[in-house]
């Protein structure tokens, strides 16, 4: 388990199918059901076995407040998921988890990172302050249970060795 500098004191642990209870009490929490973001737990149960996933469970005094599901193809990792329960928004959790992935990727040698993130997502910040940027628009990519659409952006950054997370 790694201390991560923040906030709060968090454990990053790589988890498994077995933290699937905490990984789904944490989407249950984070993601707002109007905008149709979260997963349901066989879709995570699914991802998780293929090649190149790997799921980073964060806790605090031993309880989930977050993770990162992420999948690598090639020279490239996308970051599927990212989840904060509420009580660990603004307190280095979010940052903790990407900057996991950042580093990930770097060990891995790899040359990109991307993601996807619905336009009104307070998280969009968050990759921005971690360099990514924008390249693209899905118009109406998440439909919310409220029957309304909601644009994503398309979100990558390169991954230069010598550069700090």
């Amino acid at each position: 388990m790694r201390t991560v500098e923040s906030s709060i004191s968090i454990g990053l642990t790589r988890a498994s199918g077995e933290d699937l209870d905490d990984v789904m009490q944490v989407m249950a929490a984070a993601f707002e059901p109007s905008f149709g973001e979260a997963w349901t737990r066989a879709q995570c149960a699914g991802i998780l076995p293929m090649s190149g996933v790997e799921l980073t469970l964060a806790k605090h005094e031993g309880k989930a407040v977050g993770f990162a599901l992420t999948r690598q193809v090639a020279a490239e990792a996308e970051l599927l998921l990212l989840a904060v329960h509420p009580d660990g928004r603004g307190r280095g959790v979010g940052s903790a988890l990407l900057t996991q992935f950042i580093r990930q990727g770097r060990e891995a040698g790899l040359h990109r990172l991307h993601l996807e993130v619905r336009e009104s997502n307070p998280a969009v910040s968050l990759y921005s302050r971690h360099l990514f940027i924008v390249e693209g628009r899905r118009p109406k990519y998440y439909r919310g249970a409220d029957g309304q659409f909601h644009d994503a952006l398309t979100m990558a950054r390169s991954i230069v060795s010598n550069t700090a997370g």
